[in-house]
C-alpha cells in the first residue's frame, strides 16, 4: 500500500507519499481501507519531530479516518464485519490506504453522512466530549469559552455545547471566522487580535465568567484563563500552541474554587479510548444523525498533497477540518 511517511522531521515537504508494507490486524483489531483521513495539529507536531507515536502505534501520521472494514484480526472483529462502513479514532496511521484499528475505537458512519465526511468526526468528537462533558461536566445553562472557535475542535465544541443548552463564547482571529462560529450557534464572539477576552467575557456574563474553558493555547493563556473562570469554573487544557511553561496564580484559582485539567487522547490506554468512543456513540451520534450537529469541512485534498494540507493548518486559514483522500 501507499502511506505518507516522514523520513526526516521538517517542514511540510518532509511528508512523502511512498510504498510501505500493508498492516496486518492483530487480535482485537480490524483492518480499514481508508476512504479519508483528517489533518490535526498533532500531525504537524509529529512531522516536525516533536510528537512521536505511542509505542506499538503506526509510524505514519493521521489520528482519525473513515473507510470500510476489509479484514478482521484473529478472534473476530469485536462486532465489526468485512464491508462495514466505519470511522475510527487512531493512534496513528490514518495517512495511508489501509490502517489497523482496535475494534473499540471504531464507530459506524452516521446515518445520512457520506463515508468521506465521516473522517472529520472521531478525533474532534472524542476530544470535545471527553474534556467538556466527561471531565469538565458542562451543564445546561452554564457558559463554555472555546479558544480557536473556528478550528475543527472549536466548531464541534460550539455545536455540542449548544445541543445541551449551554451558552457559548468563542475566540477567533478574524471576522470571517467569528461569523462561521456565529452560524454554528456561538453567542459571544471575541476577536482575540483586537479584544481582551477576559474583559469581553465578563461583560457578556454580567461579571460571572466561564464555567468551562476549552483551551488549545496553553501557557500564553494560563493566567488569563484562570481570571476568566467563574466560581467553581473548570479549565480544560488540550493544546500547547502558546507554549508549555506558564505561571499560575494559585490565589486566584483558590478564590475561584477552580479546577485545571490537562489531557491528551493519543497516548491513553486502549480501555480508556474505548470508553470515550462508546460514550460518543451513545450521546453524540444521535445528535449527528438527527442533523442537530454536523461535521464542518473546510476542504478535501488528495493524500499525496498532504504537504499542502499541512500548510493550510499551519496558516490557520481554514474553518473546520481539512480532509485527505488516498
Amino acid at each position: 500500500m501507499r502511506a505518507i511517511t516522514v523520513p526526516e522531521p521538517g517542514g511540510p515537504e518532509a511528508l512523502v507519499w511512498a510504498e510501505v508494507p500493508d498492516p496486518e490486524p492483530a487480535e482485537g483489531e480490524v483492518l480499514v481501507e481508508v476512504a479519508a483521513s483528517a489533518v490535526n495539529r498533532a500531525d504537524v507536531l509529529q512531522r516536525q519531530g516533536f510528537y512521536d507515536p505511542p509505542p506499538g502505534a503506526s509510524p505514519y501520521p493521521g489520528l482519525e479516518c473513515s473507510g470500510r472494514v476489509v479484514a478482521v484480526g484473529p478472534g473476530g472483529g469485536g462486532g465489526w464485519a468485512v464491508g462495514d462502513e466505519v470511522c475510527a479514532l487512531l493512534s496513528g496511521g490514518g495517512y495511508a490506504e489501509k490502517v489497523a484499528v482496535p475494534s473499540g475505537q471504531v464507530l459506524p458512519v452516521p446515518a445520512g453522512m457520506d463515508v468521506v465526511t465521516a473522517a472529520a468526526l472521531p478525533e474532534v468528537v472524542s476530544t470535545v466530549w471527553s474534556n467538556v462533558f466527561m471531565i469538565s461536566h458542562l451543564r445546561p445553562g452554564e457558559t463554555l469559552l472555546v479558544h480557536g472557535g473556528s478550528s475543527g475542535i472549536g466548531t464541534m465544541a460550539i455545536q455540542l455545547a449548544k445541543a445541551v443548552g449551554a451558552t457559548v463564547a468563542v475566540t477567533a482571529g478574524s471576522e470571517r471566522k467569528l461569523a462561521a462560529c456565529a452560524e454554528l450557534g456561538a453567542d459571544v464572539l471575541i476577536n482575540y487580535r483586537e479584544q481582551d477576552f477576559v474583559t469581553e467575557l465578563r461583560a457578556a456574563t454580567g461579571g460571572a465568567g466561564a464555567d468551562v474553558i476549552l483551551d488549545i493555547v496553553g501557557a500564553k493563556y494560563l493566567d488569563a484563563n484562570v481570571r476568566a473562570l467563574a466560581i467553581n469554573g473548570r479549565l480544560a487544557i488540550i493544546g500547547l500552541q502558546g507554549g508549555v511553561k506558564g505561571e499560575l496564580n494559585l490565589g486566584t484559582l483558590l478564590g475561584k474554587r477552580g479546577a485545571v485539567t490537562a489531557t491528551s487522547l493519543r497516548g491513553r490506554p486502549l480501555a480508556e479510548k474505548a470508553s470515550i468512543v462508546a460514550a460518543v456513540r451513545e450521546h453524540v451520534w444521535p445528535l449527528i444523525e438527527s442533523g442537530r450537529v454536523r461535521a464542518v469541512v473546510d476542504r478535501t485534498l488528495p493524500m499525496h498533497q498532504a504537504a499542502e494540507a499541512h500548510r493550510v493548518i499551519e496558516g490557520s486559514a481554514h474553518v473546520g477540518k481539512v480532509l485527505l483522500t488516498p
